[in-house]
């Protein structure tokens, strides 16, 4: 279906996500879900612009920093992360450097960890942990509380893209930071999380990559970032910079 999608479409990177989220449900890689999951996402990319806020630029400079700050950074991976951007979470964990745990809420059945491993071995991503999870989140009933005793377990700073608010109030509580990745300013995962990155991780991540090389080996600046994150304000400024250009575009509108 991919190949049908002219490259002067206006939509065409959009239109290749939903292609392929769709074609990896059917092979088990993506939740059945995972393509409700997927269209949420992109109702909220709509109010964005499909572009990365200048704020939001911001918030993932924090992100990169935090990562560098910490002792063991871990990303996390379920299928629709793999499929999004399995090349460019392959990069950012080199870049850290930080392990990569897959770590899914439907189908945990040891042989999709395995093919989503697998899937992010392609794009060079090295060992990967969570196939044989060994310890679990405390207070986290869910699937998601199996964790890798090597990875999100001894983490003290998880980078959790596409997330769900339970997991990311259980990690917080288990004291670590939890960098997440949610288009949906309101939910509870953008809200409770560390810092919130509200963005298309097809952009953030690559972004947040960038960042990292940038920053690496320069200690003050790191700490400054870091320690400046304050995921209440950054949340709020995405919703006025929502409101903001909704309000031009009703003025648009109107003239």
């Amino acid at each position: 279906m991919t190949n049908q999608v002219p490259d002067n479409h206006p939509r065409a990177a959009s239109l290749r996500q939903r292609y392929a989220i769709a074609a990896h449900a059917k092979t088990g890689l993506v939740a059945e879900t995972g393509t409700i999951s997927h269209g949420r996402g992109e109702a909220f990319d709509y109010l964005l612009g499909e572009e990365t806020p200048e704020p939001v630029k911001e918030h993932i400079k924090q992100a990169a920093a935090l990562l560098l700050q910490a002792k063991h950074p871990v990303i996390s991976i379920n299928g629709n992360a793999a499929v999004l951007a399995g090349q460019y979470f392959s990069e950012l964990s080199k870049a850290i450097p930080a392990k990569l745990e897959v770590n899914v809420f439907y189908g945990r059945t040891q042989e999709r960890e395995s093919m989503i491993a697998e899937f992010l071995k392609q794009y060079g991503a090295n060992d990967v942990l969570g196939i044989n999870p060994e310890a679990r989140v405390p207070n986290l009933h869910s699937a998601r509380g199996s964790v890798d005793k090597e990875g999100i377990a001894k983490a003290d700073v998880v980078l959790v893209p596409l997330e769900d608010g339970d997991r990311t109030e259980a990690l917080i509580a288990w004291g670590k930071k939890v960098i997440s990745i949610d288009l949906n300013p309101l939910s509870r995962t953008a809200r409770k999380s560390t810092i919130n990155i509200c963005d298309n991780i097809t952009r953030a991540i690559p972004l947040m990559t960038a960042y990292a090389k940038e920053l690496k080996g320069y200690a003050p600046e790191i700490n400054k970032l870091a320690d400046s994150i304050d995921n209440d304000k950054a949340t709020a400024r995405v919703l006025r910079f929502m409101r903001e250009r909704l309000q031009k575009l009703e003025d648009e509108l109107e003239k």
